[in-house]
């Protein structure tokens, strides 16, 4: 069962990779720091992810729910 949901969150992590293409965040830097005076601002920026890392999630998620579906099987 473990394999399955680690396969469902592999293949949502791809997809919304390949949507967005990264994940955005903010950070703030430092403009001016002269003694005691300074000034900051908030940036947006973006951990890009690029597209074969995303499809390569897409296609190690589905690897796994393929082994969790027709690899536990035994024969009879």
């Amino acid at each position: 069962m473990s394999l399955r949901i680690l396969g469902v969150l592999l293949n949502v992590a791809g997809v919304l990779a390949l949507l967005y293409g990264g994940i955005p965040y903010k950070q703030r830097e430092t403009l001016i720091d002269l003694g005691p005076l300074k000034a900051t601002a908030d940036v947006e920026k973006k951990a890009e992810i690029p597209p074969p890392v995303g499809a390569g999630l897409v296609a190690g998620g589905t690897a796994l729910l393929l082994v969790a579906s027709f690899g536990g099987r035994k024969k009879s």
